[in-house]
């Protein structure tokens, strides 16, 4: 098929979701055309179905390199876009002796690299969030850490990236990339560049690729709830069951030891692979979550088991009148050994992934680092100082807010969370 004029472009893009997302801004601010191609008609993946939690701080490696980077790129997307974002930190209850042990730890060593992390007193945590004061013995607050809502906060880019030129091709289907050219069911694009950003459907697209990597998809269970608390959530709010799933903490000695008490105390919640933590959208209703299952292909039906423990959990943990289920869902990511998916596989074709499920938090970094470092997208586009961030190894040109970015941000939350 012979492509028209205008069906050639500088960049095209397989994928709308936050990687997809991040590569088109990347590429727009460098005055690049663009097009994002993608099968749905909105962003409707891991991108809205998540806490809105840009958990920077508890990520070690190249992990916090693309958080850091992705926090400038959120901060002013918000600012350009006018979506809802707040820098809030991350608030760590510690409800054991050996849940306050983990966050020593995690603060000294922290305190090496110049700080990041501020231990808090039982009173400081109360003073932050609603939660029952009998049940806490410390906690810590993570510095530079955002919040924003996912089901605004995605829809609110797109908007911003057709602003800036950016063609969108919804309803559209991706059947084969290479060099210079993506097939779709509407017609053959010509590009220079090729992302491709699918998340877990790499293994339909690229399916070596996706073999190869060890790509399976992660299931996870969420709700919404309506909660009569007493006051409100100042930042988004993690526990033990979280500091042993993040690098930062679950590298350190003593969370062996909590994993292992967790596990031994509370089977029933290490079956779920429970990650228990909580935001606070801005009309005041709580995300509760969240349980894991990995597989080739999850199956669609969510044990309810799952929301009754994440309901009961909650009221363990918040002075809490009564809570009213809202909304429930499940939400699949990407999932492999390795914690990102970065491949050139043709010249110019450039596959992308976060393969765990801290897709928010870097991917605006992981799409402007790596386009940056394989496809050469230098030059103009800079969202703040230039730096060097240790990623894969090596050390590479990063583009980073930094922890001392501040920007104005507003909007208004969906109807849906009005």
């Amino acid at each position: 098929m012979t492509t028209s004029s205008l069906d050639r472009f500088d960049v095209a893009i397989v994928g709308s979701g936050i990687v997809g997302l991040g590569a088109a801004y990347a590429a727009a601010r460098r005055g690049l055309r663009v097009v994002v191609v993608d099968r749905t008609d909105r962003p409707v993946g891991a991108t809205i179905r998540n806490f809105g939690h840009l958990c920077i701080g508890a990520q070690d490696g190249p992990a916090r390199a693309y958080g850091e980077a992705s926090r400038g790129i959120w901060l002013r997307l918000a600012a350009e876009a006018g979506f809802w974002a707040r820098e809030s930190g991350t608030l760590v209850v510690a409800r054991a002796e050996d849940e306050r042990t983990l966050l020593e730890e995690a603060a000294r060593a922290e305190a090496e690299a110049e700080g990041g992390i501020r231990l808090l007193s039982p009173a400081e945590v109360t003073a932050l969030a609603p939660v029952r004061a009998e049940v806490v013995h410390g906690g810590a607050l993570v510095a530079g850490d955002l919040q924003v809502n996912p089901r605004e906060a995605a829809g609110a880019i797109v908007r911003h990236l057709v602003a800036l030129g950016v063609e969108f091709r919804f309803r559209t289907a991706v059947t084969e990339v290479g060099t210079g050219l993506v097939r779709t069911t509407r017609g053959d694009i010509e590009a220079s560049d090729v992302v491709v950003a699918v998340n877990h459907d790499v293994d339909q697209l690229l399916p070596a690729l996706a073999e190869r990597a060890g790509v399976i998809r992660c299931a996870l269970d969420m709700m919404r709830v309506s909660a009569d608390l007493p006051s409100p959530l100042q930042a988004p709010l993690l526990t033990g069951w979280s500091m042993v799933r993040y690098r930062r903490f679950a590298g350190l000695g003593a969370a062996t030891a909590l994993r292992e008490r967790l596990h031994a105390g509370r089977p029933e919640l290490a079956a779920l692979d429970l990650n228990q933590m909580y935001t606070q959208l801005p009309d005041g209703t709580l995300l509760l979550g969240d349980s894991h299952h990995k597989a080739v292909q999850p199956g669609p039906f969510q044990p309810e088991a799952a929301f009754d423990a994440f309901l009961a959990e909650a009221r363990e943990l918040f002075e809490v009148g009564g809570m009213r289920v809202l909304e429930r869902w499940q939400g699949i990511y990407a999932a492999a050994a390795e914690e990102f998916l970065i491949e050139e596989v043709a010249p110019r074709v450039l596959a992308l992934a976060a393969t765990t499920g801290i897709g928010m938090t870097t991917g605006l970094g992981l799409a402007e680092i790596e386009t940056a470092r394989v496809l050469g997208w230098g030059g103009s586009g800079s969202v703040g100082a230039e730096t060097s961030a240790f990623v894969g190894g090596a050390q590479t040109p990063a583009i980073v807010g930094g922890a001392g970015t501040t920007a104005t941000v507003g909007g208004i939350a969906q109807e849906e969370n009005a």
